[in-house]
């Protein structure tokens, strides 16, 4: 048997299912495809043991196992070291595609399969892993533009109440001061709202010793 796989990598593969069977043919169908497995299980404890001590470029679970079912040990793989993930399974009933991409899952293959089935599989869960991490980074990014704006928007508000400034002079202020002190506009903002908070703690402190009673020698 040979398979042709021009433009993939070797992987470094966990597999795992309670048969003893699927695993020597998933074994030899991955050494075929150039792919390397570097740990089995017969649960879903070990299959997440496995994916921790070998740190694998993809990892084929079986939906069904003991102590531990293949959704579950998904969800705890993608919590501790985001990996792509193949679910199979003998079952076809409606709905487990859908249960295994929320558990974390970036392929779904029914079993028996064939050489020609698993290695698409595999190109699907590889792009589909990509895009997940791609569509989180922007997310990421998204979050932290809109948090450096709420900062750059309240460093600014501070400059027009001290200084009386309008709204277009306060930004030119800032962007001015990152440009000649050469930092990031959203480091400027940060030390003026820190700046700004000092101000107001130091006369709060001062302030709550008034009351305190004096001792007479």
């Amino acid at each position: 048997m040979r398979l042709m796989t021009t433009g993939m990598k070797t992987l470094r593969v966990v597999i795992a299912d309670d048969d003893g069977l699927t695993l020597m043919v998933l074994r030899k169908i991955l050494t075929v495809m150039g792919h390397k497995v570097v740990g089995e299980a017969g649960d879903g404890e070990q299959a997440v043991a496995a994916v921790k001590e070998h740190e694998p470029d993809l990892c084929i679970f079986d939906i069904r196992m003991p102590k531990m079912e293949g959704l579950e040990a998904a969800r705890r793989v993608q919590a501790f070291r985001p990996t792509p993930v193949i679910i199979f399974s003998a079952h076809t009933e409606s709905g487990l595609g859908s249960e295994a991409a929320s558990a974390g899952a970036h392929a779904y293959l029914v079993k028996p399969f064939t050489a020609g089935q698993l290695k698409p599989a595999v190109e699907l869960a590889l792009t589909n892993f990509e895009r997940s991490r791609a569509l989180e980074e922007k997310l990421q990014q998204a979050n932290e533009a809109l948090e450096s704006r709420k900062l750059v928007e309240r460093a600014k508000g501070i400059l027009m109440r001290q200084t009386d400034m309008d709204e277009e002079t306060a930004y030119l202020r800032l962007q001015k001061t990152a440009r000649n002190e050469n930092r990031k506009l959203i480091d400027v903002a940060r030390a003026i709202i820190l700046a700004e908070q000092l101000q107001r703690d130091v006369p709060a402190k001062a302030g709550s010793t008034r009351g305190l009673p004096h001792h007479r020698r």
